[in-house]
């Protein structure tokens, strides 16, 4: 007898409060929610890390998005989304290197910059709000 074995009460205390852990991790609960908008807002947000860090544009979101994929399934529309605007938008780089030759491919870049801005702005803001926003101008779609 030198281990001590709860007693009944103890077991009854400690129940309501694993029931209520349980319950705040199952999908559709307010915190749950909660988690994901903020999760898929942080996938739009990071195709801005490109702007301090060569290529972390294209790597964050692929990495955010398979870290919290089993644990978040709502993030994965937000997920594709983006990835769907990160191949389209290297199409559209292709296109204004080319057109650089001729001078016009430079106001394609500071286009498509400006617009990576403002979609990843516009769809973080979006995906806060448990919406999912699909980017203008997409038209590889990899993920449906």
């Amino acid at each position: 007898m030198s281990e001590i074995e709860p007693g009944p009460e103890e077991n009854r205390t400690s129940e309501p409060v694993a029931a209520q852990v349980a319950e705040s991790e199952q999908p559709g609960t307010p915190d749950r929610d909660r988690e994901t908008r903020q999760w898929a807002m942080f996938i739009h947000f990071s195709i801005l890390a490109g702007w301090v860090v060569p290529l972390a544009g294209l790597i964050v979101p692929i990495i955010l998005w398979q870290v919290k994929k089993d644990e978040l399934p709502g993030i994965v529309p937000h997920a594709h989304v983006v990835i769907n605007w990160m191949v389209t938008s290297l199409v559209y780089a292709l296109i204004c290197f080319v057109l650089t030759f001729i001078l016009i491919g430079i106001l394609g870049f500071i286009a498509l910059a400006i617009a990576t801005i403002i979609f990843a702005v516009v769809g973080g803001l979006k995906a806060n709000e448990g919406e999912v926003w699909e980017y203008p101008g997409t038209f590889i779609k990899i993920f449906k």
